[in-house]
């Protein structure tokens, strides 16, 4: 019985610190606001506090010229790009999506009480017009993963009134509840009720893999333009390198028209090839800082914006190594590594879970019921705790079975027919994105050996150019050539060297894009990433 009392309490006392907490803060009402609130600008005075010591926040400065690996350019985009900070977020949305899908089978507790007092006339003496009643419920609902949902209940009760005809005044009720209903066709079984846990498992998965497809991109981007600025900058060494040997044939020259031995307008012809390699280094002083400044935008370094004048020296060099490789296992390397395969595999699986989804919704909604209920009376609360727990009168106990079955049911049939065709259409997707992986592996394997013919070709080509151009200017000095030959041979071993450095930086670039096409890009660059948890 004291046990019984104190449950009793403690319900009482959660009651009542319910409905406390509730009064104490009342909801937030909608408030109208005025369009001067909206439109109007107020204007903030705020007073200047003059402070003798302050120290000031330093600038980043940075050295003229700044040498980056490409490992350092990795880490600083990963680091500061903000569009992959913002993506990164996106597991840990999903993740509290799915934490709250979760917790969906979370008990709830339940409480009511009401109290009424009531004075109406009557006809007879014997009727009571003056009535006051307090009725108090508490109760625990539990849903189930079943589908269906388990009620526990406690009633305590206490009536007065004036009437004649009550032979317990006042009386007090006391009531024991449990109750369990069970869908049996639709919505029935835990598959069926953790459909949305599962939705949301799936779209926390899709995000990670979005976050890897990003990442991976951002490598891929970095890397372009990190060879791109690498290449580019040599092909100036190599223009600057040509100005000076131009300068010094035109030098030659001019002693040599001295000397009587070749004509005036050779000085002509030198000066003219001058001013063409000037133009030369003009233009690919231009190429490195366009280059140049979308690579600063990637890596988005403090202190190193778009507008610095800081040069970036690429100083990692190309390591140019051939490979065999075995085109039927990297296919199949790159259909187990894409994360665009593994996201249709993700999709394919939500796609299931919706379909069976579906198929439950239309079925007919018939549930099974149960509920019992044992009471007890008397003239104090004591009274009727004691019979409540004597078992002297017998319980209530009672069964249903409920239907519902849909005329036609239409549109649920049309939803599952939707969800069987888009999963059609993803397997036709996928199938599509196999050959299309397949075609881009073949392309960057065929791109990387293509690369590496184009080293070897442009190295030989660079070391005949040389031959040629050593050869002309010979020719030259013994007055059997013209300084228009010697400027030509000269151009074309900047050509061949040109080609050389582009064929080496194109070569570094089609690796990556090859890994990238198969999916190891990240493990290849050794980048390791985790969602972003923001700070609460």
């Amino acid at each position: 019985m004291n046990r019984m009392r104190n449950h009793l309490f403690v319900f009482v006392c959660a009651g009542l610190a319910m409905l406390v907490h509730g009064c104490s803060n009342p909801p937030k009402e909608n408030v109208s606001v005025a369009q001067t609130d909206v439109f109007q600008v107020p204007v903030l005075e705020l007073t200047e506090v003059n402070e003798p010591n302050v120290m000031e926040t330093e600038p980043v400065v940075l050295p003229e010229e700044l040498s980056l690996t490409l490992e350092e350019c990795r880490a600083l985009a990963l680091c500061n790009n903000l569009a992959i900070r913002a993506t990164l977020m996106e597991p840990t949305l999903a993740a509290e999506q799915l934490s709250q899908e979760k917790s969906k089978f979370e008990s709830v507790f339940k409480s009511s009480m009401n109290y009424n007092k009531s004075d109406d006339p009557s006809y007879s003496t014997l009727e009571g017009n003056q009535e006051s009643s307090w009725y108090g419920q508490f109760g625990v609902d539990t849903p189930l993963e079943t589908g269906g949902t388990l009620s526990l209940g406690l009633v305590d009760s206490r009536r007065k009134s004036d009437s004649s005809y009550w032979e317990i005044n006042p009386n007090y009720g006391t009531g024991l509840s449990f109750s369990l209903s069970q869908p049996l066709l639709r919505n029935a079984g835990s598959y069926v009720n953790r459909h949305s846990i599962r939705i949301a498992q799936y779209q926390k998965d899709i995000s990670e893999v979005r976050v890897r497809l990003e990442v991976t991109g951002l490598i891929r981007t970095v890397d372009g333009y990190y060879w791109g600025l690498y290449a580019l900058r040599r092909e100036l060494e190599v223009r600057k390198s040509q100005y000076a040997l131009a300068e010094a044939q035109l030098e030659q020259t001019k002693r040599l028209v001295e000397q009587g031995e070749v004509a005036q307008v050779e000085i002509i012809r030198a000066e003219a090839g001058l001013a063409e390699r000037l133009e030369a280094i003009i233009i690919a002083e231009n190429n490195v800082r366009l280059q140049e400044r979308g690579l600063k935008r990637v890596i988005n370094k403090d202190g190193l914006g778009l507008d610095s004048p800081n040069r970036l020296i690429p100083a990692s060099e190309p390591n140019p190594l051939r490979y065999a490789f075995d085109n039927q296992q990297i296919i199949q390397v790159a259909i187990d590594n894409r994360m665009e395969m593994l996201e249709l595999e993700i999709q394919l699986a939500q796609d299931k879970s919706v379909v069976d989804y579906y198929r439950s919704q239309s079925l007919p909604a018939v549930s099974l019921s149960y509920g019992y209920d044992h009471s007890g009376l008397g003239a104090s609360r004591r009274d009727a705790y004691q019979l409540l727990t004597s078992h002297q009168y017998g319980s209530g106990h009672s069964f249903g079975l409920n239907m519902e079955i849909p005329l036609g049911n239409l549109a649920a049939k049309h939803r599952l027919r939707e969800a069987v065709y888009q999963k059609s259409q993803r397997l036709a997707t996928q199938a599509s994105r196999k050959l299309m992986i397949k075609e881009e592996v073949l392309n960057a394997i065929d791109e990387v050996e293509a690369g590496w013919q184009r080293i070897l070709a442009s190295r030989h080509n660079t070391v005949t150019a040389g031959r040629q151009y050593e050869a002309e200017k010979r020719q030259f000095e013994l007055g059997l050539r013209t300084n228009t030959e010697v400027l030509d041979s000269q151009a074309s071993l900047a050509n061949a060297q040109s080609s050389e450095i582009r064929a080496l930086a194109d070569y570094q670039i089609a690796l990556e894009d090859l890994a990238y096409f198969t999916g190891t890009l990240l493990g290849a660059a050794q980048v390791e990433w985790e969602p972003i948890v923001p700070a609460s």
